[in-house]
């Protein structure tokens, strides 16, 4: 499952500020993405030249979907979906977080639940703050033309980007690397630039040619913190995976 990855969460992680009973019903966080953030971390440790075991890793799968998972040393310790693909970062017609506090304030306002639900997972995003579109090209072109309102859709989705990254090197005590995949993450060198400006207290220093050509190493040479740019393939890796399920399957057989 998608969800697998994520199977590592810690109950800090996973769990929400309701009474447990609801986490033993299933209401809890479980992270999308996972075959993605497994594939892009493993090759970004092979990339270094290390073991992914060594490394305090952040990845960064930001497409239309967009997600961010803390990978420390091969294990998951918090990721940015929640329960549904809905929460975390911006993204291409998902809103990201939103004070729940909100959703209420439409229901008692007579808003139906179907409506709230296309405000948050096909309206919003990307798409809903700029008036643009969903793809990220077309909304960094109306920005370029002079729209304030596509500017500040970029503005969003690179700051809650940068949120993360601190985020999570806090969560894992420090950072070894951050891993740019995905559509928007592979393709896009001004997002890439913008969600980590400003982190160079953290050791994360752009090198902005590598950036420009598209890496796979982006960070500058001697950097703390490396920045890779990593093509995911998340079918090679499900191949792998059934080829292992199949061999273990066998070796019970025999």
């Amino acid at each position: 499952f998608d969800t697998a990855f994520h199977a590592t969460l810690p109950r800090r992680a996973y769990l929400y500020g309701l009474p447990l009973s609801y986490a033993e019903r299933g209401l809890r966080r479980y992270g999308f993405h996972g075959t993605s953030h497994d594939f892009v971390t493993r090759e970004a440790a092979r990339l270094l030249g290390r073991e992914r075991d060594q490394l305090r890793l952040v990845s960064l799968h930001l497409g239309n979907g967009a997600s961010g998972a803390a990978v420390d040393r091969g294990v998951v310790v918090d990721t940015s979906m929640g329960f549904t693909p809905l929460e975390g970062l911006l993204m291409g017609t998902r809103s990201g977080d939103v004070d729940p506090g909100l959703v209420l304030h439409l229901l008692r306002e007579g808003v139906p639940s179907d409506e709230i639900d296309a405000l948050l997972n096909r309206r919003p995003g990307l798409a809903g703050m700029s008036g643009v579109s969903n793809d990220m090209r077309d909304v960094r072109a109306a920005a370029a033309a002079g729209s304030d309102a596509a500017a500040a859709a970029l503005e969003v989705y690179a700051y809650r980007v940068r949120k993360l990254v601190g985020a999570y090197a806090a969560a894992m005590g420090g950072l070894d690397a951050v891993v740019f995949t995905g559509g928007v993450g592979q393709n896009d060198a001004a997002t890439r630039a913008a969600a980590l400006e400003g982190l160079g207290f953290l050791g994360v220093r752009l090198d902005e040619a590598a950036n420009a050509a598209g890496g796979p190493v982006i960070s500058e040479p001697g950097s703390p913190v490396a920045v890779l740019v990593v093509h995911t393939d998340e079918e090679v890796l499900i191949a792998a995976q059934a080829v292992e399920a199949a061999r273990r399957a066998g070796g019970r057989a025999s």
